[in-house]
């Protein structure tokens, strides 16, 4: 079966590089929500005219040293609702990437899943491999494009044995394109690029060392080409496309100094986050060696009164049309 697979997977995967303009869709932060209102979503990102959705599942664990990986009671997704939207996609001829992550329901200062310390890591392995082949079977089954084994798992990267042994299991059961999505900061450490098939990374790099006032997209561009050529210069290496997993700013004042900070009592700024949307597509809108980028996050209200990091209803809407359209600076969005 597994060589079938493999050979599926050669014939109807996209190719190794493919212009991804996407959109995520985190359907966990709307549990109680109908159907009828993911309906909705998919069908506001289709109609951006992007190419793919990531659609966001979530298991939890209760701190970064359990070994136990569940589905979470408030925070996990109907998986029926999960199906619906995948195929909601599919249908409006979106390209659908399942994108599992970890959620860890009580975190200590400066504990995240990125600083998972399980009291038994093989227990934690097993935990960990039930969660991730559960949704391959599932990806498999509603003919997902690429599937993630995993986002931002910075202290666990090092097990490169276990990693690489997950990730064959994963290929046996889905016959997509693999990711793993590394944080921003901590790409470089991760050992088993060579058996993916992108270079998955998030986006939240600071811009700007002023936490205050609001730099202008000139000054913003620049740094995202310092990032940039880093970037490229490692991609060259590792011989793997290069895909933004998240790329997102929340319409806050200091978004573009830290672009991870969703929270606090920051004010409402629009005009943050546009420019520093502005300033990702000054950067990538046009370059080659981008597999694509995925905007975080379409949930959410959006509009004027709203301080996430969806771009629905507000002046980075625009940008977000603009990257899809691969629209050069300056034109109308569409």
């Amino acid at each position: 079966m597994s060589a079938t697979l493999a050979l599926l997977g050669l014939l109807l995967s996209p190719p190794a590089t493919i212009n991804i303009r996407g959109v995520a869709l985190t359907p966990h932060y709307e549990r109680e929500a109908s159907g009828l209102l993911f309906d909705r979503m998919v069908d506001e990102v289709a109609d951006l005219q992007a190419t793919d959705l990531s659609v966001v599942v979530v298991w939890s664990q209760a701190d970064v040293r359990a070994t136990r990986i569940q589905p979470h009671p408030k925070e996990t997704q109907d998986e029926e609702v999960v199906r619906r939207i995948i195929r909601r996609a599919r249908g409006r001829g979106l390209r659908v990437t399942l994108f599992p992550i970890l959620w860890i329901e009580q975190r200590g200062e400066g504990e995240w899943r990125g600083t998972l310390n399980p009291s038994d890591p093989a227990a934690w392995w097993a935990s960990y491999g039930a969660f991730i082949l559960h949704f391959a079977e599932m990806a498999q089954q509603e003919r997902a494009a690429i599937f993630s084994v995993g986002s931002e798992l910075a202290s666990i990267e090092h097990h490169e044995r276990q990693w690489r042994a997950l990730i064959g299991q994963v290929r046996a059961r889905f016959s997509g394109q693999l990711l793993y999505s590394a944080n921003w900061d901590h790409y470089a450490p991760v050992k088993f690029w060579d058996d993916l098939d992108y270079i998955g990374l998030t986006a939240y790099y600071r811009l700007t060392d002023e936490a205050e006032g609001l730099p202008s997209v000139a000054a913003l561009t620049t740094r995202w080409l310092e990032i940039k050529a880093q970037l490229l210069a490692f991609q060259g290496e590792i011989g793997r496309p290069l895909l933004f997993t998240e790329v997102g700013y929340p319409s806050l004042k200091g978004a573009a100094y830290s672009p991870w900070d969703y929270t606090g009592s920051r004010p409402i700024d629009l005009e943050a986050q546009r420019r520093c949307l502005a300033a990702f597509n000054a950067a990538w809108i046009d370059e080659p060696k981008l597999a694509g980028a995925f905007f975080w996050n379409w949930w959410g209200p959006g509009g004027p009164e709203d301080g996430g990091y969806t771009p629905k209803g507000k002046p980075g809407e625009a940008e977000v049309r603009r990257f899809i359209k691969r629209a050069p600076p300056g034109s109308p969005p569409g």
